[in-house]
């Protein structure tokens, strides 16, 4: 792409199933697909029983304006159920019970920093957060001979979940932006504790509509729709392929086709589906059987006020009253488990709070990684680890040390002290003893004081590795560093 001639423009829709424990308009118990038997938590309502008789889930509501509070978003006074007419066989209905005019929250917005941004913060915009439901599973099995048919399976039991659609207004012009808007929504909707952020389960998806024009002009190009994002590199490859694709459509004099497109993840490309509907193709009509919904404004405030303090906010303070690093604090609160555990260590720590941070991101981040487990399942309590920093702190023992007793904390739950005190790890700072071990190893390796004296100044650090050796490395660092300038410095003066 000529980024000098081309500019792209990305809006994004965000479907977030809502975690609730029944369905957004029966009593049927909201199930992992991915794991549940097919069809076998579904009713009349879900499955558009003649009949059957659609009643709005309360909790369901409520999450949905956290969110669009969490997003900055005018919550309604008033909020209408919509019918969204199109027919697909994952659709019981025919229609699907949605909002569009008369959506719960409107006019947000939210701040992101795409990577590599240098710190520069970009607003994007929020058209709207509507309630609707979520449609059924298609599981599509290919021919299995050739003597047979390929043929689609259909499981109910998503038909009928809770769904937030989060849509953004057209702010984004770069791959890098719509990442860090996609990662920014997960990671509010997770602090809310309203979508578990999973996307291999479907539960939250990402739809790019994406279009390129020229740079410096206002008017829109020609959008395509992405459907069914269902995960960040997906998100990033499709968009950067979309963006390329038009672009060479535009150059070769042609016309983007307004289009609704698939991605092919194993082939990198974007396919056609279907020509781009238009909001007056699915002929939007007042759900008959729901009233207009009342939002009383008492009832927003008391969710305002029940609201956690989300990333951004954590990250200010993070960086501001604690002093951590930018990159340490843009760790921590990417999960509120790690940015809640780092905070109950803290909060027993009597020092920088810096020092924390280096081990929960550092060491005990690369045990999570190494065995696979998330904060919620580590053995290692914050308390713990705050006890395990003041004995580094203080000299008790040193960093290598350290890391092996957290090695052991991480294995079986124990506390620092007692694994130090088993393991001989308490740290040697007496002078008198350091000299002696000093003396020995600079007696045993003649060779090497001659060429330390020289000029081989590297040798230094190699003294200092057979000093930790000799000790198991229980040695004090600077005080060995000391030692040996001290007793090179007295070979050199002949004495």
């Amino acid at each position: 792409m000529d980024e000098t001639k081309y500019e792209p423009v990305i809006g994004m829709e965000i479907h977030a199933e809502l975690r609730t424990a029944s369905k957004m308009f029966c009593g049927c118990p909201v199930v992992d697909t991915t794991i549940a038997e097919p069809n076998t938590a579904i009713c009349p309502v879900c499955t558009a029983l003649p009949g059957a008789m659609p009643v709005v889930n309360k909790r369901a509501v409520e999450q949905s304006i956290m969110v669009g509070l969490a997003l900055n978003c005018e919550i309604n006074a008033s909020t209408i159920f919509a019918r969204k007419n199109y027919f697909y066989p994952d659709l019981p209905k025919g229609y699907q019970i949605s909002q569009y005019d008369f959506p719960i929250a409107t006019n947000g917005w939210i701040e992101v920093e795409p990577e590599g941004g240098e710190g520069v913060r970009k607003r994007i915009g929020i058209t709207r957060a509507h309630m609707e439901e979520d449609t059924a599973k298609s599981d599509h099995h290919p021919a299995a001979w050739p003597e047979t048919d390929a043929y689609t399976l259909i499981d109910f039991n998503r038909s009928g979940v809770p769904l937030l659609e989060i849509v953004s207004e057209p702010d984004m012009h770069s791959v890098t932006e719509a990442h860090a808007y996609a990662t920014s929504i997960r990671e509010i909707l997770r602090y809310l504790g309203v979508n578990s952020g999973d996307m291999e389960k479907g539960v939250l998806r990402f739809e790019a509509n994406v279009s390129v024009r020229l740079r410096g002009t206002e008017t829109l190009g020609t959008r395509t729709e992405i459907k069914n994002l269902n995960s960040f590199r997906a998100l990033v490859r499709a968009s950067q392929y979309e963006i390329e694709r038009q672009t060479a459509v535009l150059e070769s004099g042609g016309r983007v086709v307004q289009e609704t497109l698939g991605w092919d993840e194993a082939r990198g490309a974007t396919f056609s589906q279907r020509s781009k509907e238009q909001a007056h193709d699915y002929r939007y009509f007042p759900e008959p059987d729901l009233p207009p919904l009342a939002i009383d404004r008492a009832w927003v405030d008391e969710m305002a006020a029940r609201q956690p303090e989300l990333p951004a906010a954590k990250y200010a303070r993070f960086t501001t009253e604690l002093g951590l690093t930018e990159n340490d604090a843009r760790i921590l609160v990417a999960e509120r488990a790690l940015a809640d555990y780092f905070e109950a260590a803290v909060s027993v720590y009597d020092g920088d709070p810096s020092a924390v941070s280096k081990w929960v991101v550092g060491e005990l981040a690369y045990l999570m990684n190494r065995e696979g487990v998330g904060i919620e399942n580590v053995k290692v309590t914050p308390e713990a680890l705050a006890a395990l920093v003041v004995l580094v702190t203080k000299g008790t023992v040193n960093q290598n040390g350290a890391k092996n007793v957290l090695d052991a904390m991480f294995e079986t739950g124990r506390a620092p002290e007692s694994i130090v005190k088993e393991k001989g790890l308490v740290q040697i700072s007496d002078s008198d003893q350091l000299a002696a071990v000093v003396a020995q190893v600079l007696a045993e390796h003649p060779d090497e004081v001659q060429s330390y004296l020289a000029g081989k100044d590297s040798l230094l650090q190699w003294f200092m590795g057979q000093v930790m050796k000799a000790t198991r490395g229980r040695a004090k660092p600077p005080t060995v560093l000391s030692l040996l300038r001290e007793q090179l410095a007295e070979s050199a003066n002949g004495e």
